[in-house]
């Protein structure tokens, strides 16, 4: 089993708020390498390829080109709307003599060597592997549509030292969703990466007419109609999507980001 890494990288980080996501400090180094990190220390990963921002891709170079290149990581451009189509240039830069892929988000800093030796151990066996973790919470569908409640009372709220930052209103009003219905969550998992997949079956998901619409790799897989197999993920592994998940993550892995860390006194 000889593996190439794949790295989307190309997301704007709208609901990250701003800002550089992949660059935050995470335990004295940038969000994204942490994320690549343990993939470098296995001897059957023979290519990391990170799939940068097209239309700031010198800028990306710059600031991670130097250490990707110490990792062993090679830049290249992604898309510029969807996922996959990041993900489907980075397939064209795998190199000769690799016989999977592995892809992985660039924002899951906590992915450890037995999750990684689990979903490659599989992989030697199967041609689709993903990690997941079973859903264990109740689901409830909700409408699109907000409803506005009744109005707050302001001097109610004022006795109990409620401010307007403390809940999500429309003007006065509270804003809530009605629930229509209670979701079974029998059998139902969440999916994490790293995605492990055959290079031929992923090169040949990735070549469909239609990728519209997939939010992970293994849905093109399943589109083929060829077998897709869950091993147990982690629940650690969180993804950081939004700011609140980078204080979190930030939190597991017993580390502080630079604006949390405590000013040193002057004596």
């Amino acid at each position: 089993m000889r593996c190439a890494l794949i790295i989307p990288a190309a997301g704007a980080s709208r609901r990250f708020g701003g800002g550089d996501k992949l660059g935050e400090d995470f335990g004295g180094r940038p969000l994204l390498l942490r994320s690549i990190e343990p993939f470098t220390k296995r001897d059957d990963v023979d290519a990391v390829i990170v799939a940068g921002p097209p239309e700031d891709l010198d800028a990306f170079r710059d600031r991670y080109g130097p250490q990707l290149s110490f990792l062993g990581g090679t830049v290249v451009a992604g898309g510029r709307i969807e996922r996959w189509e990041t993900v489907r240039n980075a397939l064209e830069a795998v190199p000769d003599g690799c016989t999977h892929v592995a892809i992985h988000d660039a924002a899951r800093p906590l992915v450890d060597e037995a999750l990684i030796d689990r979903v490659f151990e599989a992989a030697g066996g199967f041609d689709a592997v993903v990690p997941g973790v079973p859903v264990r919470d109740t689901l409830k569908r909700a409408g699109g549509d907000v409803v506005e409640g009744a109005e707050r009372d302001a001097t109610v709220d004022s006795i109990l030292g409620i401010g307007e930052e403390d809940t999500p209103e429309i003007g006065h009003q509270i804003a809530a969703r009605r629930v229509v219905g209670t979701v079974d969550r029998t059998d139902l998992w969440r999916m994490q990466t790293p995605q492990v997949f055959s290079l031929e079956l992923i090169r040949r998901a990735y070549a469909q007419p239609d990728l519209e619409g997939a939010t992970d790799d293994a849905m093109l897989v399943e589109r083929l109609g060829e077998p897709v197999m869950i091993v147990e993920g982690s629940e650690r592994n969180l993804k950081v999507t939004t700011a609140g998940d980078l204080h979190v993550a930030r939190a597991i892995a017993g580390t502080r980001g630079p604006e949390e860390r405590p000013a040193h006194k002057r004596f």
